[in-house]
């Protein structure tokens, strides 16, 4: 995997935007997935790997009970794939990973945390598309079908339908599968982050230990501590802020306790 320590915020825009050149379509469409975080040494874990104990065990009995106990109306449809996204929405510890298509998006959350200023950040950038070259045959098939590099929902509805089906995705392709697709749009954090997600048909797999499998996939840029604060003032001024990605009385207040907090 290649890893790469950037030392500017112009050297960081470069290497974001590399390789964005689609000249099958002749336009500067990104194939990566982003994913910003404040410290370098954190991994690709899912809310579900990090609850610990028996988890994998315990990931249906959590899906189960958020579903009784849910409203019906925070759901769309009364899917595995809705009530996926809305529990991994609202917090629930689930085998989903939140992604970004927007690198500002990420820049934003590798800086967003003042308290971690003296640690370097990371923003890992995953080729979708190459990575849905992996998937089973009946997948890639319906991806083709629809003209669509990134699964809908309604894709993966008709394609699995339950956690059994998703665990039997390792059985059906030979290796543990991961797939990129889009949650619904429940409100307008989701639409303003540019957010997309990725499932493991393995619940206990981390995806790092999947890119190391797969290495040319992935990119592993690491913000040093010492750019942080010029690219949390950047990004700040270009409006990527808590206020626009988390709409809301409780967005401006984070916003405004960081953009107020002195200087560390």
């Amino acid at each position: 995997m290649e890893v790469i320590t950037v030392h500017s915020w112009e050297e960081l825009q470069r290497e974001l935007f590399a390789d964005s050149w689609n000249e099958k379509i002749g336009r500067f469409r990104s194939r990566f997935a982003f994913r910003g975080l404040s410290n370098a040494a954190y991994r690709l874990e899912t809310t579900l790997i990090r609850l610990g104990g028996d988890y994998v065990k315990l990931e249906r009995h959590l899906l189960r009970n958020f579903r009784k106990y849910a409203h019906l109306s925070v759901v769309q449809r009364d899917s595995l794939w809705h009530w996926l996204s809305v529990a991994q929405h609202f917090g629930l510890p689930t085998r989903i990973l939140d992604w970004t298509y927007s690198p500002f998006v990420a820049m934003h959350f590798a800086t967003a945390n003042i308290d971690k200023f003296n640690l370097d950040g990371v923003i890992w950038a995953v080729n979708y598309v190459k990575a849905h070259e992996l998937l089973p045959q009946f997948m890639r098939d319906r991806l083709e079908e629809e003209g669509a590099n990134v699964m809908t929902l309604q894709l993966m509805n008709d394609s699995i339908n339950s956690l059994n089906a998703l665990d039997a995705l390792d059985v059906r392709s030979g290796e543990t599968v991961v797939i990129f697709f889009e949650p619904p749009s429940i409100d307008d954090r989701i639409v303003n982050q540019f957010a997309f997600c990725s499932v493991m048909s393995d619940p206990s797999m981390a995806l790092d230990d999947w890119l190391e499998s797969h290495p040319e996939l992935a990119r592993k840029i690491i913000i040093p501590a010492s750019l942080k604060l010029e690219i949390r003032d950047k990004l700040d001024q270009a409006n990527v802020n808590e206020r626009v990605l988390f709409p809301g009385l409780d967005g401006l207040s984070r916003w405004l306790k960081r953009h107020y907090s002195p200087s560390r």
